[in-house]
């Protein structure tokens, strides 16, 4: 038997994604692959799409995984509502806002931009403003887990605000889903997106998404067709849907929904408020610990998530070569600073199975034995 060419050494990843996938997911995911129309297959699918409206806490009957990255369930969430010439006010204070500007425009809206220095919050009452100024745009974005600086953006006065309005709250939770509150329904958030490989500790490859029915009546009213066939939503909800019909749309990606699935099972298991304290307790201890070796948070105070940190090294050290040597001497990831912020941060993730102390108590270890020898 020739030998594997490329094997692959194990790390620990500690960085902004993919988060550690634990056993149990991995088992899952060699289960026997069946068709994607197979009764079987369908009644994972259905049991998938019911755990995915209690972790977002919603009851949309739309609610179900996207077969791509959480960058394929932006797009898709964007490309349903948008029409050419509708007004997008779109939240930006990182490289995620900033992606959602693009696809808007992409897709012919007109981009009303509300921007924050990275690393702050968006001020609710500027974007509630911004409403103001125009009440007749289509959609509303904010990044509830700015991935790219750590910042946790508060949702509640933005999502009442805009709750009788005929805009559409629209929220990317890639971050944020599974390790801290998103509660789309108390939020009045219209669509949210999520993704599999951050605090639900599933491998990369699905993306959970939900629709409000004032969204859904959005997509069903439209002048104009989805520009992407494979994304639109009215034709998902065919395939997705619990009826007893089912129309054939792509072939989903089998293995990876018993991944997710096994993934909500441990999640239920766990609890979500359990869950939640978990990646908050572990976030705050290591938080504490860097601040303590001289470490500066880079998110705003109050407004730091717990499963993400953002930190510039010790007296401006340059960062890079010690995360190398952290990666090649400790088989241990995090991640770099984006856009303004790179060269200047690590961006710590400690996001499902990777939120423990023991993961913490290893990363400093490491960190403490690499600055002492300077490097």
């Amino acid at each position: 038997m020739t030998a594997n060419p490329f094997p692959i050494r194990p790390r620990l990843l500690l960085g902004p994604g993919p988060s550690p996938v634990s056993e149990r997911i991995l088992e899952a995911l060699a289960r026997p692959t069946v068709g994607h129309l197979d009764p079987q297959f369908l009644r994972v699918m259905d049991d998938v799409n019911e755990r995915l409206r209690h972790v977002f806490g919603t009851r949309n009957s739309l609610t179900f995984p996207v077969s791509g990255t959480g960058s394929a369930a932006q797009e898709a969430a964007l490309a349903n509502v948008l029409e050419p010439g509708d007004t997008a006010i779109i939240g930006i204070n990182g490289v995620f806002g900033t992606r959602m500007a693009e696809m808007a425009r992409r897709m012919g809206a007109e981009v009303v931009a509300v921007e924050a220095e990275w690393g702050r919050i968006l001020d609710p009452g500027r974007m509630i403003e911004a409403h103001r100024a125009h009440p007749h745009a289509r959609v509303l974005t904010l990044v509830h887990a700015e991935t790219s600086t750590g910042v946790r953006q508060p949702l509640e006065e933005v999502g009442e605000a805009l709750a009788g309005s005929e805009t559409l709250f629209l929220v990317d939770t890639v971050t944020s889903l599974g390790g801290i509150p998103v509660d789309v329904d108390a939020h009045h958030i219209d669509v949210c997106y999520s993704g599999t490989q951050k605090c639900l500790g599933v491998p990369p490859g699905l993306a959970p998404i939900t629709f409000s029915e004032k969204a859904l009546a959005r997509v069903r009213g439209r002048s104009r067709s989805v520009q992407s066939w494979y994304l639109d939503a009215s034709l998902l909800a065919d395939y997705v849907g619990e009826g007893s019909e089912r129309r054939y749309h792509h072939t989903a990606p089998i293995n990876m929904m018993y991944a997710l699935h096994e993934g909500l099972v441990i999640i239920e298991e766990e609890g979500l408020e359990a869950r939640f304290r978990r990646h908050a307790e572990v976030g705050a201890a290591l938080q504490d610990a860097l601040v303590e070796r001289g470490f500066e948070l880079f998110a705003q105070e109050g407004h730091r998530l717990p499963e993400l940190t953002s930190a510039a090294l010790p007296g401006g050290r340059p960062e890079a070569p010690v995360r190398k040597a952290l990666l090649e001497e400790h088989d241990i990831e995090v991640g770099g600073g984006l856009g303004p912020a790179k060269g200047k941060i690590w961006r710590i993730g400690l996001m499902g199975a990777g939120a423990t102390h023991e993961n913490v108590a290893r990363l400093l270890s490491a960190v403490d034995e690499l600055l002492a020898r300077g490097g």
